[in-house]
């Protein structure tokens, strides 16, 4: 069972490194030698989501770190993070995190009131990742 969690975690690094790129239950199964309906139960046993739901998540806070972070456009940054569909990308986006993703970048823009807090600080602290008025 031991070296099953560690074909979990080789799907978990391949998810992080691939979020960029489609990336099918079919090609990571085959790529940590499970079969596709084995590697979804044991991920999900391992880290409480599926794989799909993991690479939601990992692609949403790529998203939202090049939102605050980047002038690229919403377009762009649609494409950089794995998502075809401009469309399927900010619907999901605002499902997951609440705002659209134009409004997520303007609720991140510094004022006067707000310092900045890199996400790693955030993290570290247990700070919100939200903007109170």
């Amino acid at each position: 069972m031991h070296h099953h969690h560690h074909q979990a975690r080789q799907a978990r690094r391949l998810l992080d490194r691939g979020y960029a790129t489609p990336i099918t239950i079919d090609h990571l199964s085959s790529e940590v030698a499970l079969s596709p309906f084995y590697l979804i139960r044991l991920f999900r046993r391992v880290y409480k989501q599926t794989p799909h739901q993991y690479l939601i998540q990992v692609r949403m806070a790529k998203a939202k770190e090049l939102l605050s972070s980047s002038d690229l456009s919403i377009t762009d940054i649609c494409a950089e993070v794995g998502f075809e569909s401009l469309g399927s990308f900010c619907t999901l986006f605002r499902r997951v995190v609440g705002l659209s993703p134009s409004a997520y970048r303007r609720s991140r823009q510094p004022t006067q009131h707000a310092a900045y807090i890199p996400l790693c600080a955030a993290v570290q602290h247990q700070i919100p990742d939200t903007l109170d008025p």
